[in-house]
């Protein structure tokens, strides 16, 4: 069965978030047939990528600036171990530098860079040739301090980037004070130590509260996201049962009222064709609908009504204008023919009185919306709007429900002894709300 519009047109069962999906990538399938749910404004991978970017770039630069200090104390290394961690250490600060542009291993090489940056803290004394000579001026590590402590935390979890972000600057300050170190006063060598641990623990923290935040934001907009996806099958499970309803009035009770009804050959060769329909209606109804956004011409709507109507005795007078160019969608075009279709039925069965007979007309045109007005008027008794039993479900469920659905509305004007007046508008206009 074709779906009432669009937003129906997705099975329930394929209305699921993909959870694995990436988090600067559009989530899951589109919900609704709309468009894709937008990306996340923030989210814990564009974060992750802005800081590593942002530690790549100060490691950069804080590398351009230790290469002089380097190359300066280069003839104090020894020639096996010194020259051999310096390379490394700028090795794989060069790899840690390009990941985080490429976007790739960032952890993995931003931690191996403070591990090796650690090692060679450690290591310092046995680099030098002279290791009991006292060193000209800072050890050129001291210029790559806060870029370590910074790749440990962007690379460790939180408390061990706590711990590295201590003690990296401690072993430091223990080979400041030393001869290898530059036999710095014990004061100087704690301020330089001190003056490293609150950069890294102020970079440590900015890095965890940016990463707890992105974290909430992403938590709501999942959280939202789901509401979201109940919501819409909340919506579509209604739509189903809307069309559930409006098949068993208009197909099954309405074949079996008829078929009981049959006095003549016409009737019950109505009674059947209406079975037939019946039939047909609950079998699409049993299989899955696949969306259908194609356009019906405006002048197959007005067969199919007039179709309907001519299966019954009753005259019924066209009123309809030449619009060659008008296209409905298919929805649209199927709860259109069905709701004024219920409205001719409901008119034949219950708008007649003894010995007088009824005036009915169907009135068919386009609007200025791109959509069209269809309007069954009868001159028979007339009701109460008001005072229809919630349980018969011709007028609320069959015409209105039925339009509402698929994005139109339904306006009824009758009072007793004054006919009846079934105006159906397809797209809902201000006009028509204002009413």
């Amino acid at each position: 069965m074709a779906a009432a519009r669009p937003a129906e047109a997705v099975p329930l069962g394929s209305l699921r978030l993909a959870p694995g999906a990436a988090d600067d990538e559009p989530l899951g399938a589109d919900l609704l047939h709309e468009a894709k749910q937008p990306r996340k404004p923030i989210s814990q991978a564009q974060i992750e990528r802005v800081v590593s970017r942002a530690v790549g770039s100060v490691g950069l630069i804080f590398a351009l600036q230790t290469y002089p200090a380097m190359t300066g104390q280069l003839d104090r290394l020894r020639p096996g171990l010194g020259i051999a961690l310096t390379t490394l250490i700028f090795t794989v600060l060069g790899v840690a530098i390009l990941a985080t542009w490429l976007k790739r291993f960032i952890r993995i090489t931003s931690g191996l860079f403070a591990v090796v940056y650690l090692v060679a803290l450690i290591a310092w004394p046995m680099m030098l040739i002279s290791p009991d000579s006292v060193l000209d001026g800072k050890p050129w590590l001291w210029y790559l301090c806060t870029v370590a402590t910074s790749c440990a935390a962007v690379s460790f979890p939180l408390w061990w980037a706590m711990i590295y972000t201590i003690l990296a600057p401690l072993a430091y300050g223990i080979v400041r004070v030393s001869p290898a170190g530059g036999g710095a006063e014990p004061m100087l060598g704690f301020l330089d130590a001190f003056y490293a641990i609150l950069l890294g623990q102020v970079v440590l923290i900015i890095i965890t509260m940016l990463r707890q935040a992105t974290a909430a934001v992403d938590t709501a907009q999942t959280t939202a996201l789901g509401t979201y996806a109940a919501a819409v099958r909340q919506h579509a499970t209604e739509v189903e049962r809307v069309q559930v309803d409006s098949i068993v009035h208009d197909s099954v009770l309405a074949a079996l009222l008829s078929a009981a009804a049959a006095a003549t050959p016409k009737a019950a060769e109505l009674a059947s064709t209406m079975a037939q329909d019946a039939i047909t209606r609950l079998t699409e109804a049993g299989s899955v609908p696949a969306g259908d956004d194609s356009l019906v011409p405006f002048t197959r709507l007005k067969a199919e009504i007039r179709a309907i109507a001519t299966r019954f005795e009753e005259p019924i007078e066209f009123i309809d204008c030449d619009a060659e160019d008008l296209g409905l969608p298919g929805y649209a075009s199927e709860a259109l023919v069905a709701a004024t279709g219920q409205a001719i039925v409901n008119s034949i069965q219950h708008a007649g009185t003894a010995g007088e007979p009824v005036v009915r007309s169907v009135r068919m045109n386009s609007n200025l919306l791109g959509g069209c007005t269809i309007e069954i008027v009868d001159s028979g008794i007339g009701f109460d709007p008001a005072a229809v039993p919630s349980e018969r479900l011709g007028l609320r469920i069959s015409i209105q429900e039925r339009v509402a659905t698929a994005g139109g509305s339904v306006q009824v004007r009758s009072a007793p002894g004054q006919g009846t007046s079934i105006l159906i508008e397809w797209p809902v206009t201000e006009s028509v709300d204002d009413a």
